[in-house]
Order: structure tokens, then sequence, then C-alpha cells
């Protein structure tokens, strides 16, 4: 990341990875905004998870599309958006957007992503798509600008590893 601008990050994994805790806390301890991916979704996306379908690459087509104009967006101001971002295309999809975009994997076992997930109140995304979510994630590539990072601590700890992957943050 030789951009000089405050950093623009893509907090990713699958759902219950932690992407919005780690998310919130990395915006804040680098000053820059933070945006909810989910909050990108429309309506027939939401309540398709909700119904406990999978979404398929054309749902997501639209979706990925705001999240990069939010990206596009704040290129100079730096910022950091949780979004699962699965598979390399929808990741390509991003940094053609944002070209300085930097991608931290928030990775952890399907157990403790699914004891989490179980045990988290009042979101849309049920247990049961955690499956298809992990047959989905595409691991970084080394040609990618971004991180795995380990989900095993507590979040203020995967904050500080998260930050610490970040080039120049």
């Amino acid at each position: 990341m030789s951009h000089s601008a405050a950093p623009l990050v893509v907090v990713m994994g699958v759902s219950g990875s932690g992407k919005t805790t780690v998310g919130q806390l990395l915006a804040q301890g680098l000053g820059v905004p933070y945006a909810e991916g989910d909050d990108f979704h429309p309506d027939v996306n939401v309540e398709k998870m909700r119904a406990g379908h999978p979404l398929d690459d054309e749902d997501r087509r639209l979706w990925l599309d705001e999240i990069a104009r939010w990206l596009a967006g704040h290129v100079d101001s730096g910022g950091v958006v949780a979004c699962s971002a699965l598979k390399r295309r929808y990741r390509d999809r991003l940094a053609s957007a944002a070209p300085h975009v930097f991608f931290l994997h928030l990775d952890g076992s399907a157990e403790l992503i699914a004891a989490r997930l179980t045990a988290r109140q009042g979101h849309f995304m049920p247990p049961e798509l955690l499956r298809t979510q992990f047959a989905d994630m595409e691991p970084l590539g080394e040609d990618e600008s971004g991180a795995a990072i380990p989900i095993d601590g507590t979040p203020q700890e995967t904050a500080a590893l998260a930050r610490a992957a970040i080039p120049s943050a």
C-alpha cells in the first residue's frame, strides 16, 4: 500500500467472523469513517437470507457496486468497510473502484464462528447459511493487497493484529 492517504480497508470474512466489531474498532483506531456492508444490501437480499436462502452472484452484484462506490468516495479520506468479499472476483470488483484498498480477512475455524453465530441475537443471517459461506470463501491470493488475521483472541486483540497488518497504518 504505497498510497499516502489514510488507509482504505475492507474487513472481510464469513458471517460471524467479527467484521462489524473489528471493523468499528479498527476505524476508531485509525480515525477514519466506518461503513457496515450489510447496510448496502437491498431489502430483497436481506429477506432472501432471512428465509435461509444463500445469495448468488447476481444478488451480490448491486450490493458490491454500492460498496465499491463507498470505497471510491473515501480514497483520499480513508475508511473501513465490513464486507464478506468471499470470492476473488468480488474483491477484484472492489479493488477496481479503489486501487489502494487493503483486504483484512478475519480467519477462524468453522466451529468457532458457528458458536459465535449461534450466540448472536437480532441478525438476519441464520447460522444454517454459514456452510455456504465457507464453501464460497476464496482465500486472498498472493497478488492481492491484504492479510489474513486470526480471530481466536478478543475483538481488541484481533483489531490490534489487523492494524499492525496494514502497511503504513
